[in-house]
């Protein structure tokens, strides 16, 4: 599909609806997958966040998942496992040390666990704007609102921002092409320059919104946010899975355990309904881009 390959972005229909319909679902699904250690549930959860990830920022979000997946699951999985010497299932011995079975696929799981909050966190930088953050946490608290929005678009904006400097030292002739050292100090040179731009925008955006009474009570701001009668749809289904995830948590029904030998889950009814909600909750802003985008080539 074409929206794999470009990318919604900030265009996708699910960011078009209500921020806090946005919030309670990322709530939700981050939540939910933090507190769950049972590999069905995470393994779930890693393939609905590439996907969504895919469908926001297209191809080139391939490259940026497999940077963060890959590398924290070889290096949870040998630190567990080298370090971590419980379990019942002895694969080896190495200078002593057992290596159990249990270590390594509970190492793999954590992994599993990081990598998805990690993506996922990916995707909320995507659908919660600034305007979005301040807008919800702008009244109740309005340091915390600017603070997260600053903090979410910080390293796209350092992104550019870089490449803007590295550009312009380049077209004045200073990136020579020496050798290392030469290189390094130019690289130096352009990350102060960076961090000295960045520091200087800071300080002028906390003055500018000073200035505007950011913060005092009473103050209005505006915005283009209201609850339509599909925010509503999306809000109750996104509370009714949410919840039953929330409470699968609860009960420990999303974990398992590894120590001494790894129990499998017990997939009764109440696990089979506790799952089917949770992929519900995950697939939801999937469904409302996909059918946003066929409307649209309609």
């Amino acid at each position: 599909m074409k929206i794999f390959k470009d990318g919604l972005g900030e265009g996708s229909t699910f960011a078009g609806y209500h921020p806090a319909v946005n919030l309670i679902f990322f709530i939700f699904a981050i939540g939910i997958t933090m507190f769950s250690m049972s590999p069905a549930f995470l393994a779930v959860t890693l393939v609905f966040s590439w996907v969504y990830s895919l469908m926001l920022s297209g191809r080139k979000a391939v490259k940026t998942n497999l940077l963060f997946t890959v590398p924290v699951i070889i290096i949870m999985a040998l630190i567990n496992t080298l370090f971590n010497h419980n379990g019942a299932t002895v694969l080896f011995y190495l200078a002593g040390n057992r290596i159990t079975l249990e270590a390594f696929i509970s190492g793999v799981v954590g992994a599993l666990l990081l990598s998805s909050v990690i993506i996922w966190f990916g995707c909320f930088n995507v659908i919660m704007s600034s305007d979005k953050l301040i807008y919800i946490f702008g009244k109740a608290a309005p340091v915390l609102g600017l603070t997260l929005s600053m903090v979410f678009r910080f390293i796209p904006l350092l992104k550019s921002r870089f490449k803007e400097i590295h550009l312009g030292q380049r077209c004045m002739g200073r990136h020579v092409e020496g050798g290392r050292m030469a290189r390094l100090r130019q690289s130096v040179k352009e990350v102060s320059i960076l961090i000295s731009w960045s520091l200087e925008a800071a300080i002028e955006t906390s003055d500018s919104m000073e200035a505007r009474g950011y913060g005092l009570p009473g103050r209005t701001s505006f915005h283009l946010f209201r609850m339509k009668p599909e925010d509503w749809k999306a809000l109750a289904a996104i509370g009714a899975t949410g919840l039953a995830g929330t409470a699968g948590c609860i009960m420990g029904r999303t974990s398992i355990n590894f120590y001494p030998q790894i129990v499998p889950m017990q997939w009764d009814a109440v696990m089979i309904v506790i799952f089917t909600a949770y992929c519900l909750l995950l697939s939801i802003p999937i469904i409302i881009d996909i059918t946003g985008e066929r409307k649209w080539q309609q």
